[in-house]
């Protein structure tokens, strides 16, 4: 029985996100972490093109999609997950702390008494410790909070999909300044991750690329020795200063009030009106203008 999947990765470079594709080579049964759907921001115009790689990737290797899952409700893309769940027959899955998410995104919208907050837009919530079967592979799901309160890492065999706690070394780590985010969580979701064997692969949520080309993996002895936030092994209180300080100068992601009421619908637009379009609101003045704006 193997226990090293195949990862394939693919960037979304307006975005910074990077999507996988896993399988067991064994069985060639797989699945798709953290899909794509495009989104342009100035005419409203969505797109399948990172979906649609992803979708011609998997079909062009043989390979059997049984699950597509989202590691988080993202807040600087929207999520593919169903647009390739009904291509493909696949499974959709996220943490089970995603009903928090949906609860608290629903006061900020005003939707309506209509919008479930029961996870049922998915087909599995995942709880900490929560196995499941990829073939012969083994995913064990680990409730990594922080940068949301509902972000989950898969583990299978010596890869780790950490979404957005750490980026790539010379990147530091993930933002923790989002509604209900917490960098005391972020700190001890690190650990947990770090404390993965040396050699596992951890593959990151986003990069974006500062002067190099972009990357998307780095091992647990790599993160150690050189991320910029870590590397110096600070305590609970120095890291929070740390990465509270840094987020203090970020703006909010631009497609973060857009995302937000897709990703909570687990990839679906708000139901047309009647005209028979899909539109998105914003909430004017919920949020304080952040740095840059």
């Amino acid at each position: 029985m193997t226990h090293t999947p195949e990862v394939a990765a693919f960037w979304d470079e307006p975005t910074g996100s990077w999507q996988y594709v896993f399988h067991d080579p064994a069985t060639m049964k797989g699945a798709i972490v953290d899909p794509v759907w495009n989104f342009d921001p100035l005419s409203g115009a969505t797109a399948t093109r990172d979906a649609q790689t992803v979708l011609d990737y998997v079909r062009a290797n043989g390979i059997d999609v049984e699950w597509v899952l989202d590691t988080h409700p993202h807040a600087d893309h929207f999520s593919a997950a169903v647009w390739l769940k009904d291509r493909l027959g696949a499974q959709t899955g996220i943490g089970e702390h995603v009903v928090r998410v949906q609860t608290l995104w629903k006061d900020i919208y005003n939707l309506g008494d209509d919008f479930a907050t029961d996870g049922r837009q998915w087909d599995r919530l995942f709880a900490d410790g929560d196995t499941f079967m990829v073939g012969s592979l083994k995913v064990n799901v680990l409730f990594s909070p922080g940068h949301t309160m509902a972000s989950v890492t898969y583990v299978v065999g010596d890869a780790a999909f950490v979404h957005d706690t750490l980026m790539m070394p010379d990147s530091g780590t993930s933002r923790a300044d989002f509604p209900a985010g917490s960098s005391a969580d972020l700190f001890d979701s690190l650990g947990r991750i770090l404390a993965l064997p040396d050699d596992t692969r951890l593959y990151v949520g986003h990069d974006y690329a500062p002067g190099r080309e972009p990357a998307c993996m780095a091992t647990v002895a790599e993160q150690r020795r050189a991320n910029i936030h870590l590397a110096d092994a600070p305590d609970k209180a120095t890291f929070q200063a740390r990465r509270d300080a840094r987020d203090a100068t970020l703006p909010l992601p631009k497609l973060m009030l857009a995302a937000l009421q897709i990703n909570i619908r687990g990839g679906r637009a708000p139901e047309a009106e009647s005209n028979g379009r899909h539109y998105l609101k914003l909430p004017l003045d919920y949020f304080q203008a952040r740095p840059g704006k």
